[in-house]
């Protein structure tokens, strides 16, 4: 019986070794997705400048959809990376959040010149026509759709609620759920850094 143990158990060791070591990341991995996910990003930041993604190439980027006027969901999502960007440490050096909007009415340079950065100071805001961002908004599969009196400035929008993660060399590699904690966040950002 002792013999049967020991061979069940030396099969499972040989199995093991033979899995493929992929890191475990708290986030949804998206590598399998990422050749049809993203595109070029071609927006405007907060300063005026025009941006794609392969602007921030070397770095880790932190892609999420909102809007200024956000009550809720926005803030939460910019506040819980700021608080990445603390425990990341000389680290956060190396990562870069971008604000994109999905209010191209109400969100002008200026406005997002003040919201985006004061969450942290390297955090930049994009914004785009109405048609750019219905452009990037597809190439990103992000829902967005205005909601109340859509006629005037008062309106609400509904949007999806996550955000990419792209590594270093500019690939697709995690997707981050709204209420995801920034302590796991921070863990998979490292692990990315690293070259994971």
């Amino acid at each position: 019986m002792r013999g049967n143990c020991l061979a069940v158990v030396f099969a499972a060791l040989m199995l093991s070794a033979c899995q493929p070591n992929t890191p475990a990341f708290h986030a949804t991995d998206m590598s399998a997705s990422a050749a049809s996910i993203g595109g070029d990003l071609a927006l405007t930041d907060h300063t005026g400048r025009a941006r794609t993604l392969k602007d921030f190439l070397g770095q880790v980027v932190v892609v999420f959809f909102g809007y200024t006027q956000c009550p809720d969901v926005c803030p939460t999502n910019m506040s819980t990376l700021r608080e990445v960007m603390t425990q990341l440490g000389p680290d956060s050096a190396r990562v870069q959040v971008l604000f994109v909007s999905v209010d191209p009415e109400r969100d002008t340079q200026e406005l997002l010149a003040q919201y985006v950065p004061a969450f942290h100071p390297s955090f930049l805001g994009l914004y785009g026509s109405a048609e750019q961002t219905a452009k990037v908004a597809g190439d990103f599969r992000v829902f967005y759709q205005k909601q109340g009196k859509v006629a005037g400035a008062n309106y609400t929008v509904d949007h999806s609620a996550g955000s990419y993660v792209f590594d270093a060399s500019g690939k697709l590699r995690l997707y981050l759920r709204h209420g995801d904690s920034a302590a796991n966040i921070a863990d998979d950002l490292r692990r990315l850094l690293r070259g994971e």
